[in-house]
């Protein structure tokens, strides 16, 4: 594995759309603001994975996909900057590079929100940060050669999502995904923890954020869903089997 040494990419040349580097493996860009993670993904990587760039928000995600053209593009779900739709902006915003430039999410969040919100940008699988390094290689490696790659349980919310067709089901499953979409990543992920009964100081702590700054989001969130309070909104996520 060639390890890139700083953001946002090591390459200067982009290779053809969704070609291999000149040795066969396959050219991947990581996208995630954790310093450390990244570190540790680039460590795990095996020979069969070229590192040709890397990204810590979504501008500087967005320009390196488009420099570099990789194969396929690591890409974490909660991302700063840019409009706040996190990863799943980042393959909006690069969706006419497909099909030779493929994104693979991998994130910590198996949230159906989540999982569903980055499908329909584009993304063609995603798996959580809890797989071992050899499946992580394989997801890879699958995802390149056009195979939709999920961990096991996250399949079911695609089927659920994209499954039905027709009839009132399937009115109601657009109506949630459009209201879901008028939600930044941040805050679909705050959401969803009020809906499941957390307190404003337990949520500061799960994300690492201030009690201000959960209360500015659920307000936003109330806003956004024209809802009254915490009560309506776990009905509101029950309602969309978001919880």
């Amino acid at each position: 594995m060639t390890q890139a040494a700083g953001l946002p990419s090591t390459s200067t040349t982009p290779g053809p759309d969704g070609a291999a580097a000149g040795d066969g493996r396959v050219r991947v860009v990581l996208v995630d603001d954790h310093d450390m993670f990244r570190t540790g993904v680039r460590a795990s990587l095996d020979e069969r994975i070229e590192i040709v760039g890397e990204a810590a928000d979504v501008p500087s995600a967005i320009e390196v996909v488009r420099r570099t053209r990789p194969a396929v593009v690591l890409l974490d779900v909660h991302l700063p900057g840019g409009s706040g739709g996190g990863g799943a902006e980042v393959a909006r915003q690069c969706a006419d590079l497909a099909p030779g430039v493929r994104f693979l999410a991998l994130s910590v969040s198996d949230a159906a929100e989540d999982v569903v919100g980055v499908i329909r940008a584009g993304a063609r699988g995603y798996v959580t940060k809890s797989i071992s390094p050899t499946a992580l290689c394989d997801a890879v490696v699958r995802v390149a050669g056009g195979d939709a790659v999920f961990s096991p349980r996250l399949a079911g919310f695609v089927l659920d999502a994209f499954g039905a067709v027709g009839g009132a089901g399937a009115a109601e499953q657009a109506a949630g995904d459009d209201e879901l979409d008028r939600l930044t990543a941040r805050e679909r992920e705050v959401m969803r923890l009020i809906a499941r009964g957390r307190s404003y100081r337990e949520v500061a702590g799960e994300l690492f954020i201030s009690v201000k700054t959960v209360e500015t989001h659920v307000s936003a969130v109330l806003r956004k869903l024209q809802l009254s309070s915490r009560h309506e909104l776990t009905r509101w996520a029950a309602a969309r089997r978001l919880l």
